[in-house]
């Protein structure tokens, strides 16, 4: 290696010159270190996860038990076909396009839910409850749950099973 050549580098100035941007590079580490950081960085990390025990082998008190009751279920007969009942499926009629009001209870004074077209097939779930005059049948779409409600037994009309 040849030294003639570097030394010729190796001058006051440029000396001097790396000795001032050493200096002056470790003061701005420092100064950042110091007051750049946030407050939060010196403190201990907290834990991400906190562990919980499992249960001991310690004896709980007995906790009181329900005793199982029967219900009755009720049994309908089976429909005869073309009969209007509980499984039955039926489609509105007789509306003359107007559509049948689906109604939250059976009697005319009740909510409205939603309207059912000509020929729209339901199933019925519930009934018969008679109120303002009118037989009231609990209607069930079977493609939709959210759609249903009472109608009056003057516009359906038995379909066989969709």
């Amino acid at each position: 290696m040849n030294w003639e050549v570097l030394r010729r580098y190796f001058t006051r100035g440029v000396l001097l010159s790396a000795l001032g941007l050493g200096i002056l590079f470790t003061g701005a580490a420092a100064f950042a270190l110091f007051w750049y950081l946030p407050a939060g960085a010196s403190e201990a990390p907290q834990a991400a996860l906190t562990w919980i025990p499992g249960p001991s082998n310690t004896p709980q008190p007995p906790t009181a038990t329900q005793v199982p009751t029967s219900t009755v279920t009720p049994t309908f007969a089976p429909l005869e076909s073309g009969e209007l009942g509980v499984g039955s499926f039926v489609q509105i009629v007789g509306t003359e396009g107007a559509g049948l009001n689906i109604r939250s209870g059976p009697g005319l004074n009740t909510e409205v839910q939603f309207l059912g077209y000509d020929a729209e097939v339901f199933e019925v779930r519930d009934g018969p409850v008679e109120a303002d005059g009118l037989i009231w049948w609990y209607l069930v779409t079977p493609v939709d749950k959210a759609r249903a409600g009472w109608a009056a037994a003057n516009y359906l009309s038995v379909v066989a099973n969709p």
